[in-house]
């Protein structure tokens, strides 16, 4: 008779946990950051795989790290050119390969839509780590840690969003996630060309008809009443045109002058890297958390491996 295997649980888009899970994992983050030596071989004998078909430092080496600490083993493929798909192999078959090798997979690719293909495929655990301007769910786990960690809640909040909110990937599963806590009120700073699409604004509306937001291109007036601002950098690998990306690059730039209006405890995120968005005199200001934003996604990359594995301190 044969046997019954349960089927993995994967991560890919930011609605595949509801919002009790986003709070276990972001208090399961904080015990690990709290006694990381009781995590530190959890994951003896497993072993994770980061196949990424786009460039990453800090979400990969985040992941990688995270394993590590684990007591985990790393594979890499960080260049695509070095695999089979160099030679035409297709996603699916390169995703049930790498699952006989491993016990987690993390995926990275430019094409919408590719990690829940993956998904079908994988036999272990898949997280998505990124998925051309579609989706980034750990990102916003990370996003969430961090609101939760400076401010202290995740609801009734007045949340900016800044930049490319158009191919913006990290603000599309963000405002998802977000729209799910109560009391949410969301301000989107962008050029009439790279607003939020409708598409996502049309799942934000189906998740909490109620949820209220602002669009405009007043960087200064959003910064007035925001309690948290995402600055984002204009993505010029996701522009066609490179003179529309020039013109568009320095729309807005976050200098020490603009924050004066802003409240006092406003924190400043940024999903990194920054190009010129976030002028480096920012860095100063304590109300700018977003080098601990890349420390907490360590740390909640942790607790999301360990959930997904089901492993524990003894």
């Amino acid at each position: 008779m044969a046997s019954l295997k349960a089927r993995p649980r994967h991560f890919v888009d930011a609605l595949d946990f509801s919002t009790e899970e986003y709070r276990a994992l972001i208090s399961l983050a904080h015990d690990i950051m709290d006694a990381p030596a009781r995590w530190q071989d959890v994951c003896a004998g497993k072993v994770m795989v980061t196949l990424f078909y786009e460039p990453s430092t800090r979400t990969r080496l985040s992941f990688e790290a995270a394993m590590q600490r684990l007591g985990g083993r790393v594979l890499t493929v960080a260049d695509p050119a070095t695999s089979s798909a160099a030679k035409g192999e297709g996603l699916a078959d390169a995703i049930r390969t790498v699952c006989a090798y491993s016990d987690i997979v993390v995926l990275r690719h430019p094409k919408e839509g590719a990690a829940r293909l993956a998904a079908l495929y994988a036999s272990v655990p898949l997280i998505n780590a990124g998925d051309g301007a579609r989706e980034h769910p750990t990102q916003t786990l990370t996003d969430l840690c961090t609101i939760q960690s400076f401010k202290g809640r995740l609801e009734e909040l007045s949340v900016a969003l800044c930049g490319d909110l158009k191919y913006g990937r990290t603000v599309h599963s963000l405002i998802k996630a977000l729209a799910c806590f109560p009391g949410i009120d969301l301000i989107l700073i962008s050029p009439v060309e790279l607003r939020l699409p409708e598409a996502v604004k049309e799942e934000v509306r189906a998740l909490n008809p109620g949820i209220t937001w602002w669009e405009t291109a007043d960087l200064e007036g959003g910064l007035a009443r925001a309690d948290v601002l995402y600055m984002t950098r204009i993505q010029r690998e996701r522009f066609f045109n490179e003179e529309d990306y020039l013109r568009l690059r320095d729309s807005f730039v976050l200098t020490p002058d603009r924050l004066v209006q802003a409240k006092k405890d406003l924190i400043v995120m940024h999903p990194l890297p920054r190009v010129v968005e976030i002028h480096p005199a920012v860095d100063d200001d304590p109300r700018a958390v977003y080098f601990q934003q890349a420390r907490l996604g360590m740390f909640v990359r942790m607790a999301l491996v360990t959930y997904l594995l089901g492993v524990r301190p003894c």
